[in-house]
């Protein structure tokens, strides 16, 4: 049996969701926040047309708060979890066929940077919950360091996977081997950076996306003050010498917030089965990076929703997410 992560597009059984619990990480916009993640789990779930939505809170308050911002279809799960990037500590999914199993991953807190409490083994209670046969690795990878489309092409940074502080004994090939083991991974496009002022190390679902087999998308420089347009054109001469086709998406351009450039990015968006969604953050290019989408996703709403405060906690939609792709 060959397992392989399968693209995003693929259809889904249901969604993990994260919603935020510690105020802290979320200074000034913790309300607002929760807003936007419950917000982006109703237009998941799309009145019923989507796949199930569940929505993972850390404890029962969290629970009614959330259930009184989601749409009522949006499942609830409670489970302990420091912080809502499931798109990086929950168990990433693998098929061959009818058959499906999970890979649960090592994580440290984005290289030691934000460890919390509960972060550390959500992916193997998650796991748990779904009965299904789980491969555990010894080695420390993100989901949102990856991206895939499905035949085992995959872009991932070198920034990030080669960082010493995530598993400073793996080198290039080492990582290849284990990625081709435990997510069928096998065609590698290594990305340089990401962008300026990730505090994932240069997460790859900020950069660059397949919306297709053999296709990526990438952003486009808006404007010279634009401060990822050198980290663009690079990553666009790399996957441009791996052979792989590149549709341009417009960059939100340059993005401050308390006087400093943040890593907005229109990249950050989650595949469901019924929509797009796509962070915007009230930028000129907002319409136009979604008019660039929708050629790549007949048949699926392309739904714009405001991403500004949960960027202030450091991600996007995609990141809060981790599906479930149906059998």
């Amino acid at each position: 049996m060959t397992f392989r992560m399968p693209a995003e597009w693929a259809p889904h059984d249901w969604v993990w969701i994260g919603f935020p619990t510690n105020p802290a990480e979320w200074p000034g916009a913790f309300d607002e926040a929760r807003q936007q993640i419950a917000d982006f789990a109703t237009a998941v779930h799309a009145d019923g047309r989507g796949e199930e939505v569940r929505l993972v809170v850390a404890n029962e308050a969290d629970a009614e708060i959330a259930r009184k911002l989601a749409h009522t279809g949006v499942a609830i799960v409670v489970q302990t979890l420091g912080d809502v990037w499931l798109r990086d500590t929950a168990p990433i999914a693998v098929c061959d066929g009818q058959a499906r199993a999970l890979v649960d991953f090592g994580f440290n807190g984005w290289g030691g940077k934000y460890e919390m409490a509960g972060d550390e083994d959500i992916g193997a209670r998650l796991a748990a919950m779904t009965g299904l046969p789980t491969d555990t690795q010894h080695w420390v990878l993100e989901g949102g360091a990856i991206d895939t489309d499905g035949t085992g092409l995959f872009v991932t940074t070198e920034q990030c996977l080669l960082n010493p502080n995530r598993n400073p004994d793996l080198d290039r090939g080492k990582i290849e081997t284990l990625l081709a083991g435990s997510l069928g991974l096998s065609d590698m496009l290594w990305l340089g950076d990401g962008l300026l002022g990730d505090h994932t190390d240069g997460h790859v679902d900020n950069l660059a996306r397949f919306v297709a087999p053999g296709i990526l998308a990438l952003p486009e420089a808006a404007g010279e003050d634009d401060p990822n347009a050198a980290i663009y054109a690079d990553a666009r001469a790399r996957a441009r010498a791996h052979g792989v086709d590149i549709v341009s998406i417009p960059s939100p351009g340059l993005v401050m917030v308390d006087g400093q450039p943040v890593p907005a990015s229109y990249m950050n968006f989650y595949i469901g089965n019924a929509a797009v969604i796509v962070p915007v953050y009230g930028c000129p290019n907002d319409k136009a990076a979604l008019e660039a989408l929708k050629p790549f996703f007949p048949g699926r709403d392309i739904v714009g929703l405001p991403g500004n405060a949960i960027l202030s906690g450091g991600g996007g939609f995609h990141c809060t997410s981790q599906q479930m792709p149906s059998r």
